[in-house]
C-alpha cells in the first residue's frame, strides 16, 4: 500500500515539473526582444518611467482572466498610450524575428505579467 502510495506522489510531481516547464517564460528571450524594440526606452521592471513599471503592469492586471489578451493587444496594435504628462501617443508595436511569431509575443507578455 504504501509502495502505491509513493508511486502515486512520484507520478504527480512528475506530473506537475513537466506541465511547469512546458510553460516556462524564457525570461532571457523576452528581455532581448524588450530591448530590440526599444520598451527599456519607456519601461522599467521596478520603477515608473514615461511608461509604467513592468511590476505595476502586472500587479493592475493579476488575477484578471484577460490579462493576457489585453497586453497582448496594447503591444501589438499601436493603441493609444498615455504619458504622465497628459498627452497621448499610439504605443510602438512590437517587432518579431520572424515577424508576427505569436511564441515572441507570448513569451514577453508572460515575462511582463511575471513581473
Amino acid at each position: 500500500m504504501t509502495h502505491n502510495k509513493f508511486l502515486i506522489v512520484a507520478a504527480a510531481a512528475l506530473a506537475m515539473s513537466l506541465s511547469a516547464s512546458a510553460f516556462a517564460v524564457d525570461a532571457d528571450a523576452a528581455k532581448q526582444l524588450a530591448k530590440q524594440n526599444n520598451c527599456f526606452k519607456c519601461h522599467a521592471i521596478d520603477k515608473d518611467k514615461d511608461g509604467p513599471a513592468y511590476h505595476k503592469v502586472a500587479e493592475k492586471l493579476k488575477g484578471k482572466p484577460d490579462a493576457e489578451e489585453k497586453l497582448i493587444h496594447h503591444i501589438t496594435s499601436g493603441e493609444k498610450a498615455k504619458f504622465p504628462d497628459g498627452h497621448e501617443e499610439e504605443h510602438k508595436i512590437v517587432k518579431t524575428s520572424p515577424p508576427h511569431d505569436e511564441a515572441q509575443i507570448k513569451n514577453l507578455v508572460q515575462w511582463i505579467l511575471a513581473q
